[in-house]
């Protein structure tokens, strides 16, 4: 069996890291497996911690918000444009 960071472990699964992933993190670190485990376990974690700092942003209900605005924008602008248009035809006809 592989060695582990056995402090390294016991401070991941506190945290709440699963087990398996915990394991392998600790392995990887102890340099007993591939370090691409504990890259990975980095990486989805360090996603998952952006996603909870947008959503205490209110990250999901500004990107509606935004979302919204621009397309009465584009609405907008593109009655204008046809209003413009028709003025237009009218002039040449």
């Amino acid at each position: 069996m592989a060695k582990r960071d056995k402090d390294l472990f016991d401070s991941l699964r506190a945290h709440g890291v699963r087990k398996k992933v915990a394991d392998g993190v600790a392995k990887s670190v102890k340099g007993a497996a591939k370090p691409k485990v504990a890259r990975r376990a980095v990486s989805d974690l360090s996603t998952v911690v952006a996603e909870i700092q947008d959503r205490i942003q209110g990250g999901p209900e500004k990107r509606r918000a935004a979302a919204k605005k621009a397309a009465r924008t584009r609405k907008r602008k593109a009655q204008r444009r046809s209003d413009a248009a028709k003025r237009a035809a009218r002039t040449r006809a």
